[in-house]
């Protein structure tokens, strides 16, 4: 039997509750991820160019990516690019594999473009519609979204034969924003911002991941989960990361509640890094830039 075993077993669940890996099965429908992939969907139907999703890391955007990639049906061609970087012809390179064709290395870029123009018309002679999501889009430069700008005034008469959906971190929308960037941005027919959770989502958000684990929400106190939303800013993937702690601290003292003191104990002992990050940071600004001295 291996640590996780016992970890859930100890607790009655079947799997682990709070997993950091994006999982559609244990997609939270808050009103804000409700209306975010409300507009998802419109972007897609009514076939706009671009559609952008934004919110903080760990906001669960990349959830609900996975869930529109499994709502797809035959009548579209989607490609998913993470993390994509490079220079003009490496972005375009990255977005053909993305819809599986072939990329010769010794290829020019007019030969790849042309490449890419002819299968966008094939698909839509097929009745297919051809889109692409980016993941991590806020690491796209100015000359990057400007060439994904240029790939959807590929059109057939009245119909866009490419459409883009950029999902990112907020530096996406700010970026987006400047005025060099001003014909891109006419161009975003729909977007949606992701804001944290509120303290009740957070514990509705708790409560769903226990339940669909095997558990229920009377595994943390009230006052467990108050912390648990201070230190995690209401941001799903911290929620995650503070929740499995203080499960892990539970089991490992034999009790089966985590309470205030044991959340406690975990922020005093440093384990939770990403708080004592952002900890360091805070810290940090209150330090002369030029002294170095408070």
């Amino acid at each position: 039997m291996n640590t996780l075993d016992i970890y859930t077993r100890h607790f009655g669940m079947r799997e682990r509750p709070f997993s950091l890996v994006p999982d559609p099965d244990f997609l939270f429908w808050s009103p804000a991820h409700q209306r975010a992939y409300s507009v998802l969907e419109y972007g897609i139907i009514s076939r706009a160019p671009i559609t952008m999703l934004t919110g903080d890391v760990g906001a669960g955007k990349t959830t609900l990516v996975h869930q529109l990639l499994n709502s797809f049906n035959e009548d579209a061609c989607i490609g998913l690019v993470s993390n994509a970087q490079g220079d003009r012809g490496e972005l375009l390179r990255w977005v053909m594999s993305a819809f599986d064709q072939p990329t010769d290395p010794s290829a020019g870029y007019v030969d790849l473009f042309e490449r890419f123009q002819a299968f966008l018309i094939q698909q839509y002679s097929l009745g297919r519609r051809a889109i692409i999501i980016i993941d991590e889009a806020q690491n796209l430069d100015r000359e990057n979204l400007e060439e994904l700008r240029m790939f959807t005034n590929i059109n057939s008469n009245k119909d866009e034969l490419f459409q883009l959906v950029l999902v990112g971190q907020p530096e996406l929308r700010d970026t987006v924003m400047k005025p060099e960037l001003s014909q891109f941005a006419q161009r975003v027919a729909a977007h949606f911002h992701l804001s944290p959770m509120t303290l009740e989502i957070t514990q509705e958000y708790m409560s769903e991941r226990l339940n669909k684990a095997g558990g229920s929400l009377d595994i943390f106190t009230t006052e467990a989960c108050q912390i648990i939303f201070e230190n995690s800013g209401g941001v799903p993937r911290i929620v995650n990361q503070l929740a499995d702690l203080g499960l892990v601290y539970t089991f490992g003292g034999g009790e089966h509640t985590v309470t205030a003191a044991i959340m406690k104990q975990i922020l005093t002992d440093g384990v939770f890094f990403a708080g004592a990050a952002k900890a360091e940071a805070d810290a940090l600004r209150l330090v002369d830039p030029v002294s170095r001295k408070s």
